[in-house]
């Protein structure tokens, strides 16, 4: 399969001091093969100037294309991506978040598998290979690899880090699953659910990881990882 362009979704929410960046990044960067991008960022109803950043941005980079949606209410990151992915015409998608964690120029590092014609899913593990990583909080790290034990004892799956943000799909196989999860719940659901379509190709790669504090921005918190927990029983047991 010849990809011609990477749908990026980008779910944001109270990203207005920052989103300027990861657009900046998500414009420079080159992709393999000439891939073409088409970069969709979805506002899930900010409270911030998230939106006026978005649009000014528009204004000032008309050579960088940019698909907009807004959701009129808060609906959560799933809803935001859900939003994103249906609207996605690449032959391949990938999730972005507005904040700086993750670095757009490791999209070639996910894009390669996928390139060969091999893969049909990738996923960038922040656990695995010598790329670099922010030292934060230890229970958190504990809290992921927990979350990725449990998932692969029902996918049969060996992911190292199943709540990572960077996963790409073929856009086909990710519109065609039904997915329901509209906050943090989308990571554990949507593992669980490409797990099951038939002689899906999955791999995973080493990226990096420039993880955010509290006090900068970060929103996940630990009723999030109960939240996850619930969500590979639900979608692996009673799904």
């Amino acid at each position: 399969m010849e990809i011609r362009k990477l749908s990026i979704v980008v779910p944001a929410y109270n990203e207005g001091a920052t989103i300027h960046h990861i657009l900046d990044q998500l414009r420079e960067v080159e992709l393999i093969n000439g891939i073409e991008k088409e970069v969709i960022v979805v506002n899930d109803c900010s409270t911030d100037n998230t939106e006026e950043a978005i649009f000014r941005y528009q204004r000032s980079h008309h050579d960088f294309p940019i698909v907009y949606e807004s959701h009129s209410v808060n609906k959560g990151k799933g809803a935001a991506l859900h939003t994103g992915i249906k609207m996605a015409t690449g032959d391949f998608t990938i999730i972005q978040d507005a904040d700086l964690e993750y670095d757009p120029k490791e999209f070639n590092i996910l894009l390669a598998p996928a390139v060969k014609g091999v893969a049909d899913v990738v996923y960038g593990s922040r656990f695995m290979g010598g790329n670099a990583h922010r030292i934060l909080f230890f229970w958190h790290s504990i809290g992921n690899k927990f979350l990725t034990f449990l998932s692969n004892m029902f996918t049969n799956l060996n992911l190292t880090d199943m709540e990572t943000c960077y996963k790409l799909f073929r856009t086909d196989i990710i519109q065609d699953l039904k997915l329901r999860e509209n906050r943090f719940g989308f990571e554990p659901e949507v593992t669980a659910k490409v797990a099951r379509v038939p002689g899906i190709r999955i791999y995973e790669v080493g990226i990096s990881y420039y993880g955010r504090t509290f006090d900068e921005g970060k929103k996940i918190n630990w009723k999030d990882g109960f939240r996850a927990i619930y969500c590979i029983l639900k979608y692996n047991l009673f799904s």
